[in-house]
Formats: C-alpha cells, sequence, structure tokens
C-alpha cells in the first residue's frame, strides 16, 4: 500500500512543515518516504507545493499527475491549480480561507471563492472543507492551520497514517512550547462538505 498526498498553499502557511511531519510519521512507523518542494517559491503570497510518497514502489518524489490519493489544500485556488495531480476517487481536504493574490488587489483577475468552490465541487465528489476561521477562533492562533489540516486528513481515512502518527511526529519535530497548541488542533474537528 501506497500513499501519494500532494501538500499545497502559499508561502508562510506552513506547507512544507506539514509535509516534514508527514514524512516523520511515516518513517518512525518505518515505512519507506520520498518528498519533494517547491524551492524559492516560499516567500509570502507565492505558491507553494510538496509531495509525499510513502509506502513501497515509489521510485521517484514526485507524483505523476492522476495519481494523488490525496490533495491537502491551504488555500482553495491552490487546490484548484493541483487537481490535475488527483486519481479518479481521490480525496481533497481544503480550508475555507481565500488568500487574496497581489495580482487580484492591483487590477488583475478578480479572485472569485464562490466560483473556485463550485469547480472543486464539480471536480471532486465530496471535498472536506476546513473552516479555517472557525479554527483560528476555537484554538486562538492562526499559525496551526497546517496541524488542524494533517488532522482533517488523518481523519478521512484516505492516509495510512493514524492522528497517533501525526502527534507523535508533533512532539519530536516541534520545539516543546509548540506541543500544547499543535496537539489541540490535530483533535480539531468541525469540518463539512462542500456545499
Amino acid at each position: 500500500m501506497s500513499d501519494n498526498i500532494v501538500l499545497c498553499g502559499v508561502g508562510g502557511q506552513g506547507t512544507v512543515l506539514a509535509s516534514q511531519l508527514l514524512a516523520a510519521a511515516a518513517m518512525a512507523r518505518g515505512l519507506p518516504v520520498k518528498t519533494a518542494e517547491t524551492i524559492g517559491m516560499a516567500q509570502r503570497g507565492g505558491s507553494v507545493f510538496s509531495h509525499v510518497r510513502i509506502g513501497d514502489g515509489a521510485a521517484s518524489p514526485l507524483i505523476g499527475c492522476g495519481r494523488a490519493d490525496l490533495i491537502i489544500a491551504f488555500e482553495p485556488a491552490e487546490a484548484v491549480r493541483q487537481l490535475a495531480y488527483l486519481r479518479a476517487g481521490g480525496t481533497v481536504v481544503v480550508s475555507s480561507r481565500p488568500i487574496i493574490p497581489v495580482s487580484a488587489t492591483i487590477g488583475g483577475p478578480a479572485y472569485d471563492l464562490e466560483a473556485i468552490m463550485a469547480y472543486l465541487q464539480g471536480y471532486v465528489e465530496n471535498p472536506i472543507v476546513v473552516d479555517a476561521d472557525a479554527a483560528a477562533a476555537d484554538l486562538g492562533s492562526e499559525k496551526c492551520l497546517n496541524v488542524v489540516l494533517l488532522g482533517a486528513a488523518v481523519r478521512t481515512g484516505a492516509l495510512s497514517l493514524a492522528v497517533d502518527d501525526i502527534r507523535a511526529a508533533i512532539r519530536m519535530r516541534l520545539p516543546e512550547r509548540f506541543h500544547e497548541l499543535n496537539l489541540r488542533a490535530l483533535e480539531w474537528a468541525p469540518v463539512t462538505a462542500c456545499a
């Protein structure tokens, strides 16, 4: 069994850290892991994506088009940008919070969140939408959305990892002062299917 996961967002959202937590969780279970990340695009606002391949049979860290089992999207438009990687019947977990690109604020094409979410719903059966604003309010921080999304993704059953695996990776990879917040974020559960 193997998991092919694409994580995507914009610089500053913790996309790379989330991929590192997935890889650490898999390695702790003795599973082979391959990862690839965008380099040089991680400035705030730039597109960032990571590929994580867990399990036997992954000869390359890059996931081919139509081969991803799961897309974890920290931003709705970035989810749409990565849909070509998703296999038929694959799962999408997406944050509800848009990050409006600079181009849209200076006269470029408008950012139409309603159209983006409608497109996702038409492309993916039952995308899982995480209410990022509610999570930030409940947890008292916006900085742990990446871990909220990991928890939601694990609970879909689309991964061979469990919440306990991610919990252990948080304790192993993050400084102790961040454990309590991130462990609460991992358990944060209110998600809805796209309506």
